[in-house]
């Protein structure tokens, strides 16, 4: 593997991991991890069916066995207890979301009554002695199905399926298609997938002794967005809520809603006045967690001969299962902001249909909606450019953004601050040596071998959903604490923080420490997702941090009765300018900041806290190559090589970017090869355990090449832009090119991933058939 980056201070040093040491020797904190006296553990009892009437529920065997403190309904509760999700377009329909079921089941893994007992095993018991009857109504899997005349109601309460219709238009569609020479038309499935966190959902909650405030413990990645959310819903005043988020061991999206779970931990937490755990299995994880993709999109692309793009036509069915939570309405909207890609594509019109089925909710996981846009334009153009007899690499460049076009306002109304994509191209073109994988294709296609090489270009928005916090505080030691509103579960936010604090202030790294997670501690945030961290946290403490720098300036610059003007930040402080040894250290800024020996009309204190929104996304963007083999005789496809490209801006730690391409990387062959939540036609869950949901194991990852471009970002006071998500969109489309041209000798146009040997070799098998 090879990896090439600029280096420069701390900013854009390899440093370790300063959390490691915690966690590889197994001594990390996870709520699990929390043992309070006199805690109580909750499990939940789950329907079986995907859409079902509640009869009757028989919970007096569960009240009866000891050590059951209590056991209650949906009908029991509060009506108040409920999911609440946003409206987010005109029309959306938001149907009850109760905590426990009132009435009816409308997916798989629906709470239908809960047990609070002195340990797990005694509330499973009583779990296991509630009797329910059922009556089963007609259930619906499939999005496009259920859009179907006479397809069954997922949502019987509703007069159809669809939750929401949005459009986003740009330029003259219409004009742009009938000019067309060439219309591809295409229809794509991305299959939907579970998160599948090593470590599953957890929440333990802890009351006041009077049951007026609450202590909670949970594995999320948004503190602040979470604990308001479950204020609403309790009904409590939000500050009387510590919510916690401990050592997290990952989330992927999955972890940033409230679930009912949560709620209900809370709820009997302070109607009980005892502590309340609850931690889900896998086998919960697997049906009460959202999960992700599952789009179908049918498209049209419009084009002239020569290659050149006129016209865009997107239409996109989203699955959103049988209940919303907060974020299950977003991942699909993302079409709308991304379908033209790399590419000058000013005529477009995206339509996004969000429709209810019997399914597990769906919502952020890796990518969220991004991984489908990319992979739906990058399918197309590989598609033309085979229609027209153009080279794939060379109706991309026709096509490409130009450099000197940036900042580069698209057919969907998305401004892209800068990049190079024919940079970014050329680079993996080297990287992969492409024209002696093309010759090697060939020389082994005429050995009968079947062979493909894929590319795929790709635009990756991050920073998004409005503000992250950051505050910067140098202590009376002169050590720094800086404080995020960001929440780490994995990103490195303490080596990242540090070293973005550190290089700014010309620290040593050791006197930086970085707190987050807490909402005791840190001032409002928003969260970790949707590659945000470094542009927006990063933002925010870099602002923070230079307003501290600024005001510090003032401080030594009185101390050494210099001119601000004049000082120029040194090695642990400042000195004046030409005379080192004129040097005034933090600690001195520290102690005359806090005694009062400033400026006249300064404040004492050197703290900066600051909101930091950009009010506009980052583009990162890449370009990755593979190549695939196909065993002709079992279907069974093999990665031989995989090369990526990415550009993130400036990188701060190229180690950790390196980590998170191979993590998206991971969870993007996932999708591509292995990987998807099945259901069978009555509803039920097909592989809802890791006996047969088949996730992506170390052994099965192929080697990968890696390289890097840099386009810093003109609009962050860093350069940066996100890169958590850049593996998930740019992989899955380079793998699905490169399968389909290994497969197009034998006249297949087009099969939806995941690939595996068994799909791969009825489709060779019938190929066959079909040309014997």
């Amino acid at each position: 593997m090879t990896t090439e980056h600029i280096s420069n201070g701390l900013i854009g040093a390899s440093i370790r991991r300063v959390e490691d040491p915690l966690l590889i020797t197994g001594k990390g904190c996870y709520v699990d991890d929390i043992n309070l006296p006199g805690m109580l553990h909750l499990v939940v009892l789950r329907s079986l069916y995907p859409h079902a009437k509640i009869i009757s529920i028989d919970t007096s065997a569960a009240k009866a066995i000891k050590g059951v403190v209590t056991v209650v309904t949906g009908a029991e509760l509060p009506e108040h207890l409920n999911i609440n999700a946003q409206v987010m377009f005109p029309g959306q329909k938001i149907p009850p979301h109760p905590v426990l079921a009132r009435g009816a089941v409308h997916a798989p893994g629906t709470p239908v009554a809960a047990v609070v007992a002195e340990s797990r095993a005694i509330a499973q018991d009583a779990c296991n002695a509630i009797e329910v009857e059922y009556q089963a109504l007609p259930s619906v899997q499939n999005a496009e199905d259920a859009l179907k005349p006479g397809a069954p109601l997922a949502r019987e309460e509703l007069d159809n399926n669809i939750c929401y219709t949005a459009v986003k238009k740009g330029g003259d569609v219409d004009k742009a298609f009938a000019q067309a020479e060439h219309i591809v038309r295409m229809h794509i499935v991305s299959p939907r997938q579970v998160a599948l966190a090593i470590e599953p959902r957890g929440i333990a909650a802890n009351p006041d002794p009077m049951g007026k405030s609450l202590t909670v413990w949970l594995s999320t990645q948004g503190p602040h967005r979470v604990r308001a959310d479950l204020a609403g819903t309790l009904g409590m005043p939000e500050n009387k809520i510590r919510l916690i988020a401990p050592d997290v061991g990952g989330g992927f999206g999955s972890k940033g809603p409230l679930y009912r779970e949560d709620v209900l931990t809370c709820y009997f937490a302070l109607k009980l006045r005892r502590p309340i755990k609850w931690i889900a299995t896998r086998s919960d994880d697997f049906v009460t967690t959202i999960q992700g993709r599952d789009q179908a999109m049918t498209s049209e692309l419009a084009l002239k001969k020569d290659g050149t793009m006129l016209g865009l036509k997107v239409r996109v069915v989203a699955n959103l299962g049988g209940y919303l939570q907060s974020s299950t309405a977003g991942p699909p909207q993302r079409m709308m902001a991304m379908a033209p890609g790399c590419y000058q594509i000013k005529d477009c019109h995206v339509e996004v249909v969000g429709v209810f089925t019997n399914t597990v909710p769906t919502g952020p996981y890796r990518g969220a909606g991004r991984p489908e846009s990319v992979l739906n334009i990058e399918r197309l153009i590989d598609k033309a450019a085979k229609d027209l007899g153009i080279d794939r690499l060379e109706i991309r460049r026709k096509n490409f953004i130009r450099p000197e076009q940036f900042p580069y306002k698209t057919g969907v109304g998305m401004e892209y601050d800068s990049g190079d994509y024919f940079k970014s191209l050329d680079k993996a073109m080297k990287l992969s040596n492409y024209q002696d994988l093309m010759r090697q294709r060939d020389e082994r296609r005429a050995r009968g071998e079947i062979v493909g090489v894929g590319v795929s270009t790709f635009v990756e928005p991050s920073g998004g959903a409005g503000f992250e916090s950051g505050t910067v505080r140098i202590e009376r030691s002169g050590d720094i604490t800086v404080i995020t509103g960001s929440s780490s579960h994995g990103q490195g936010h303490e080596t990242v923080w540090a070293q973005i604090a550190a290089e700014m202030m010309k620290a040593p790294m050791d006197h930086v420490t970085v707190l987050h997670g807490d909402t005791y501690i840190s001032q409002q945030g928003t969260g970790t997702f949707g590659s945000r961290s470094a542009v927006v946290g990063g933002g925010a403490l870099a602002t923070a941090a230079q307003r501290v720098i600024d005001k510090s300036k003032r401080i030594a610059a009185h101390l050494v009765e210099a001119a601000p003007e004049d000082m120029v930040q040194a090695d642990g402080g400042f000195a004046v300018a030409g005379v080192p040894e004129k040097k005034v250290s933090w600690r001195q800024i520290a102690a005359a900041a806090y005694s009062g020996k400033i400026p006249q009309g300064m404040e004492i204190g050197l703290q900066e806290t600051c909101f930091f929104d950009p009010r506009r996304e980052a583009w990162g963007y890449g370009a990755h190559v593979c190549l695939v083999s196909i065993d002709r005789e079992t279907g069974a496809p093999t990665i031989e090589k995989l090369v990526l490209v990415d550009d993130c801006g400036v990188l701060i730690n190229p180690m950790i970017v390196e980590g998170q391409i191979h993590g998206g990387v991971a969870q993007g062959l996932g999708e591509a090869l292995r990987e998807q939540m099945i259901y069978a036609e009555d509803g039920q869950v097909l592989t809802g355990t890791l006996m047969n949901y088949a996730v992506m194991r170390a052994g099965d990852m192929p080697p990968l090449t890696l390289g890097e471009t840099v386009t810093p970002n003109p609009f962050h006071p860093l350069g940066v832009k996100g890169v958590g998500e850049a593996g998930t969109n740019g992989a899955p489309p380079a793998v699905a090119n490169a399968v389909m041209d290994a497969l197009a000798p034998l006249g297949i146009d087009h099969i939806d991933m995941p690939y595996t040997a068994p799909k791969l070799w009825e489709a060779i098998r019938q190929a066959q058939s079909d040309r014997a």
